[in-house]
């Protein structure tokens, strides 16, 4: 009897709860409150503010007010101040177009970035390869890769200039060259092409672990069930012929993230170059160049400020272009882009 009772009485519950969530009230007609939708923390919003509001000032102060001062400062004439004073349109924008010490530091800046570029990203991808191959201790070589990121660049210029760089017999790049037998080299700092080892290696030697970990994490997110059926295919484990066709396809991604950071890096090359060469004209960059118009001797913040501008147009220039023709998505999104989805599409129809 007891569970003949307790049967109607649980279908009565049930019904009443579907009533109840069909329609939204109980028995007495009393609303249940709808808990489909995100559930609202009573009095987060004064913490919300407290956490928010530094950055929001600090963006705003540091970041947007700024750039746009110096969008207003591009139209005027603003010598030793950096209030605008004639009104000049376009004039400094034009300056750049025919300035042949900013053309000079763009060649300046594509030599380095042909130097840099292709070298970090072979350096960081042979590494994270390497560790990624380990049995154990891969958080100890990921660190002790990755420990020169966290220099400082003037510390390290500082340091290959003094030390290893210096020109001197003493120094550790002539000591390395006599073992070798060969003569030491005086002009490291002051001669072409003797300067560029000196750059690209500081850089080098300062942007490879960050680059190595990006690797890394594209590389340990690669499924091993392509590698098991590239073997049975007949490829063998950890030969040339699996790293060609099965890992680079699936970097693609990280390939172009990577690319582009090393080509926004390398726009942004400064203290390397301010530190090590100077005031150089044959290796200034174009930040080496502006921060010199706008904070040298001339103090002309208003073709600073288009210089400034126009340099930021370049990079993004750059990176638009990238991204269209590598792009960030899969292989079929390179495919589409490139019209060989559109072509199969054609041949599926017909």
């Amino acid at each position: 009897m007891s569970a003949q009772a307790s049967a109607p009485a649980t279908g009565a519950a049930t019904g009443r709860g579907r009533r109840r969530a069909a329609g939204g009230a109980d028995a007495r007609g009393r609303k249940s409150p709808d808990r489909s939708g995100p559930t609202r923390i009573k009095g987060n919003g004064l913490a919300f503010w407290l956490f928010t509001t530094p950055f929001l000032v600090g963006l705003l102060v540091f970041t947007i007010v700024p750039l746009i001062w110096g969008a207003l400062l591009s139209l005027f004439e603003a010598k030793g101040t950096v209030l605008p004073t004639d009104f000049v349109g376009l004039a400094n924008f034009r300056h750049f177009l025919v300035d042949t010490a900013f053309l000079k530091s763009l060649r300046t800046f594509t030599v380095f970035a042909i130097f840099i570029v292709p070298v970090t990203m072979v350096c960081s991808l042979g590494l994270a390869v390497l560790i990624n191959g380990l049995p154990r201790f891969q958080a100890f070589y990921r660190s002790v890769f990755f420990l020169p990121t966290a220099c400082s660049y003037v510390v390290a210029c500082v340091v290959w200039r003094l030390s290893l760089f210096n020109g001197l017999e003493s120094g550790i790049a002539n000591q390395v060259l006599s073992a070798l037998g060969m003569s030491s080299i005086s002009e490291w700092l002051s001669a072409s092409p003797y300067w560029w080892i000196v750059l690209v290696s500081v850089r080098l030697w300062l942007q490879v672990g960050f680059y190595m970990l990006l690797f890394l994490a594209g590389l340990q997110g690669i499924p091993t069930q392509l590698y098991e059926a590239a073997a049975v295919d007949g490829l063998s484990p950890g030969g040339l012929r699996m790293f060609r066709h099965i890992t680079l396809p699936q970097l693609r991604t990280t390939f172009a993230a990577v690319l582009l950071l090393l080509l926004i890096a390398a726009f942004q090359a400064f203290d390397e170059f301010y530190n090590l060469t100077g005031n150089n004209p044959e290796t200034r960059p174009p930040l080496v160049y502006l921060y010199n118009i706008a904070l040298g001797s001339q103090q002309d913040f208003g073709t600073g400020s288009a210089g400034a501008l126009v340099l930021t147009a370049i990079m993004v220039v750059a990176g638009l272009l990238q991204t269209s023709f590598v792009g960030f998505g899969s292989n079929d999104d390179g495919r589409r882009r490139f019209g060989l989805r559109r072509r199969g599409a054609k041949e599926v129809q017909r």
